[in-house]
């Protein structure tokens, strides 16, 4: 399988794979969110912190309909024994499934090894893809930095909260805060919102920049 560089609004690509919680299929699961990251290997210091923050938030994600996929080129036998360490030393159970990618078929067809930093590593890559199989937003990360878990489950949150209510959301934002309208597409509506801001529900700085609160929907 070629490598390639997939972009936001892309369908996932399906794929068959032995991991921790036996076989499974990314089209398994179609409809529901699917949080798919990469790391760089097995019984590492910053990937054991990523997978213990992701099982620490694990009912978070599944709150929000989410599904927890990770993936390395390491066997599965290696992530079994990795994931029996991480509950050894912390107590904490790691409840979502880890692909063995060996052959490295997946990662290459994610885009998840990145030739200059790494032939065979996958670089911390984060695909957020929703109940459609669409890729919504990709983060990457280098092998050497950990990923920020709550920064992951507050987009995740924004998209969801885009999608229910046609809404986008400011800078920073936060669950719970203020959203923002789309911006006027022409002059007559324009003009509407300007006249209509209360009864629309809005807190406009200017007539493309308007705030509304969702919060008691």
């Amino acid at each position: 399988m070629e490598r390639k560089s997939l972009s936001i609004g892309q369908k996932a690509p399906d794929f068959t794979a032995v991991t921790t919680q036996g076989d499974l299929k990314m089209s398994d699961y179609k409809g529901k969110w699917v949080v798919f990251f990469s790391h760089p290997g097995d019984f590492t210091p910053v990937c054991s912190t990523e997978f213990l923050a992701f099982a620490t938030m694990a009912k978070e994600f599944e709150a929000r309909n989410a599904q927890l996929l990770g993936i390395s080129i390491d066997s599965n036998p290696s992530h079994l024994a990795w994931v029996r360490a991480i509950f050894e030393t912390t107590g904490v159970t790691v409840p979502f499934p880890i692909i063995a990618d060996r052959v490295g078929d997946i990662a290459k067809a994610y885009g998840m090894i990145a030739d200059d930093v790494s032939s065979t590593e996958t670089v911390r890559n984060v695909f957020l893809i929703d109940p459609e199989q669409k890729i919504r937003a990709i983060l990457i990360y280098p092998l050497t930095n950990g990923r920020n878990i709550p920064e992951i489950l507050r987009l995740l949150t924004a998209l969801q909260t885009t999608d229910k209510y046609n809404v986008v959301t400011p800078a920073n934002w936060e669950p719970g805060e203020a959203v923002l309208v789309p911006a006027p597409k022409d002059y007559s509506s324009l003009l509407v919102r300007e006249d209509n801001q209360e009864s629309l529900g809005l807190d406009c700085a200017d007539w493309f920049w308007c705030y509304k609160n969702i919060n008691d929907k």
